[in-house]
């Protein structure tokens, strides 16, 4: 048995197979959800009501499906160009810091007194955080054919303790009654709310506008098309005069300001602050989202909006069924996995000799 190119793909294979794999992720969910003793249909209504059922659960799925757009598009546009950054957490983490840093700590004299000034000055430095992170794994690929895998991931971690050392010191808020937090942002720093007396803010907006920006990029400029081709085939791109060690670089330079600045409005938008509890895993989540979307920056915004829904459902549905809402994390593995292989097979099929 082995695996057989198909002639040509169908359009209606591409389009069928995001639903098969919904269909088989919630065949294959509902057999845990029967093994923990749960009514299988009161289930799947209950995240279905708790993540999009009413107005509230829009706004808090919304929430955090925001940051989770902007770390799907770092990782999808890294993928593009076969440069697997893992280190998404990591570069959040130092946008954060960096755009409290700049916005938090200003003394509030000469061009720091203006919101106006200090916020482009707050999000730059956050991208440029996330950018210059990954500058490094970038140079070590591409100088040195050092696996990128393993330097974004571990970069992760050395980011997190640098985050504690910096909250525990320099950056720590005197008037947090020793909880580890940074200074936080004044309101004029802040993204305003997009529903009253909601968390949604603006960033929805940035998150959005940056999705349709970087599929016209991908799709319709040179530089679109070199990060496709380099991404298809290195050796032939480079053969036909592409670029691929410039674009490989700036292709990481992007996505890791992408990821900054998931940090920095993730600060603004919601927290206000920083702390080491401020993201449950987006960075990795953006991979799992990037991936469901066929990296595609459109299908990042659903992916993103599908797997917030499944998290911010789970809640209700724990406390409605008393199901752990660790289900939430199997349903989107599953669906990871199950959209991998419907997307092989509409690609590919068996062949038995």
């Amino acid at each position: 048995m082995r695996l057989e190119a198909r002639g040509g793909v169908s359009r209606f294979a591409l389009v069928a197979a995001p639903f098969a794999a919904v269909a088989f992720t919630l065949v294959v969910s509902g057999l845990f959800v029967a093994w923990a003793g749960a009514p299988l249909g009161r289930t799947y209504a209950l995240i279905f009501e708790g993540g999009f059922g009413s107005r509230f659960a829009w706004s808090e799925t919304l929430t955090r499906a925001t940051p989770l757009i902007l770390t799907g598009l770092a990782a999808a546009v890294a993928f593009r160009a076969h440069f697997y950054n893992i280190g998404a957490e990591g570069q959040l983490y130092a946008g954060a810091l960096a755009a409290v840093a700049v916005g938090g700590l200003a003394d509030g004299s000469g061009w720091a007194s203006s919101p106006a000034l200090l916020f482009p000055a707050m999000i730059a430095a956050a991208m440029a955080a996330g950018a210059l992170l990954l500058l490094m794994p970038a140079l070590l690929r591409t100088r040195l054919h050092v696996d990128e895998v393993v330097t974004t991931l571990l970069l992760n971690f050395i980011v997190l303790l640098f985050v504690s050392m910096m909250l525990e010191g320099p950056m720590k808020d005197p008037a947090a009654m020793g909880w580890p937090q940074s200074v936080a942002l004044t309101d004029g720093l802040q993204l305003a709310k997009l529903i009253p007396r909601t968390r949604l803010h603006t960033g929805l907006l940035w998150g959005l506008a940056l999705a349709g920006l970087l599929w016209a990029v991908l799709r319709y400029t040179t530089f679109g098309f070199a990060v496709r081709a380099v991404g298809a085939n290195a050796r032939a791109a480079a053969f036909a005069g592409v670029p691929v060690t410039r674009t490989t670089i700036a292709v990481a330079l992007l996505s890791g300001a992408l990821a900054g600045l998931a940090g920095a409005i993730e600060v603004a938008g919601r927290t206000a602050y920083v702390t080491l509890d401020m993201s449950p895993g987006y960075g990795y989540s953006g991979i799992v989202i990037a991936m469901l979307a066929g990296l595609n920056p459109l299908g990042v915004v659903a992916a993103a909006i599908f797997v917030a829904g499944v998290l911010v459902g789970a809640d209700s549905m724990s406390r409605g069924v008393a199901v752990p809402t660790y289900i939430a994390e199997v349903i989107v593995a599953i669906s990871l996995l199950s959209m991998l292989v419907a997307t092989a097979f509409a690609r590919y099929r068996l062949r038995w000799n």
